[in-house]
């Protein structure tokens, strides 16, 4: 019973991402990754614990799809906007760390801007009783708006790209040169980034586990660069990966609250932002390999049945259903099958990463 309601899977995932922090606080000069995953861990637990009566006091409840899962379907009325309760304690944790850093008041306040505009796209959602908030392109307008912010505060402080903002490092020593094409790239793995977050939220737990172990996998590979590595924005990681095992208490199977995009876009803003001032891009392409997949699921199956639409107007679909979770669902994968599936394939994507190291 345990195992079916997702308790042992979070707390062997915690236990996981807490020994990785501990061996590189142990190994690593200038590590200290596992105090801030460990504290952030434990206070947005609680807050969550707290917080998720109040969300459903407030009747913040998620309103499903109908062309979605039928079996999702009875999760309706479940509370949304949880990430309003955590990703400020991973925020203030991480930013703490470090306080003397200005990098890490930028990566704050994009992390905290774009939980702003899935906050308001919630409540527009639930408000319009629908699954649908912001027009699509309202949405990217917003994000693009505060992703040029960012890049901008960034390109002044001379941020961007980690040591070298005109190249993108890669393993075996190589560099990618990008001169001004850094600013049109950073703008778009902004958008490209928090959508896929976005759209891997769509099971108890699946986004907030692969969030924490690529939080961590950015941490360790910070540290692991040599050179000193980069304990501001690994500490500031390791926090990120430990508010979403804390929320995990509380979203893992069977969810009693769901991040929605409150919680989403927030999460791939700072997975973003950490990249772009930690020269970190090729890293997070690795280690968020899951959310890379669900995302280009989603464009894949739109463009399958576009490219094949007859006269009748239906198309073939290359997946069961869109995103990729959803298609093994359908293939008859119970819901916390996919989820471990998945947890497993960022664990490995991550090890995959620290291997290949810039």
């Amino acid at each position: 019973m345990a195992f079916s309601d997702g308790r042992i899977p979070a707390a062997l995932l915690a236990a996981l991402l807490l020994l990785a922090c501990l061996a590189s606080d142990l190994l690593v000069p200038n590590s200290a990754l596992s105090v801030p995953l460990l504290v952030a861990t434990l206070v947005s637990a609680a807050v969550a614990s707290w917080g998720v009566p109040r969300l459903r006091q407030l009747k913040l409840g998620q309103v499903i799809r109908q062309e979605g899962p039928q079996g999702h379907h009875s999760k309706a009325g479940t509370p949304t906007m949880g990430g309003l309760l955590v990703v400020p304690v991973g925020v203030l944790v991480g930013g703490l760390t470090s306080a003397s850093d200005p990098r890490l008041l930028a990566v704050a306040a994009v992390t905290l801007a774009y939980l702003a505009i899935g906050a308001f796209d919630d409540w527009r959602s639930l408000t319009k009783r629908s699954n649908t908030g912001l027009t699509p392109r309202g949405k990217l307008l917003l994000q693009a708006a505060v992703a040029l912010l960012f890049l901008i505060w960034a390109g002044l402080g001379g941020w961007l790209g980690g040591s070298d903002p005109a190249a993108i490092s890669l393993p075996f020593g190589w560099l990618l040169p990008l001169g001004m094409l850094i600013w049109p790239l950073g703008l778009f793995v902004f958008l490209a980034e928090s959508n896929a977050t976005n759209l891997t939220d769509g099971l108890d737990g699946l986004a907030a586990g692969c969030g924490a172990v690529v939080f961590s996998g950015m941490a360790l590979q910070l540290m692991l660069r040599g050179n000193g590595g980069d304990p501001s924005l690994a500490a500031f990681c390791a926090a990120m990966a430990g508010c979403w095992l804390g929320f995990l208490s509380q979203n893992r199977h069977p969810a009693r609250v769901f991040m929605g995009d409150t919680g989403s876009l927030a999460m791939g803003a700072a997975l973003t932002a950490v990249a772009l001032l930690g020269d970190s891009l090729w890293p997070l392409l690795l280690m968020g390999g899951v959310f890379l997949a669900e995302s280009l699921s989603v464009i894949l199956q739109v463009w399958v049945f576009k490219a094949t639409k007859g006269a009748d107007g239906q198309g073939r679909r290359l997946f069961r259903m869109a995103p990729l979770h959803h298609h093994f669902e359908l293939g008859g994968v119970p819901e916390q099958g996919v989820v471990l599936g998945m947890w497993g394939a960022s664990v490995g994507l991550v090890l995959l990463g620290l291997v290949l190291l810039p």
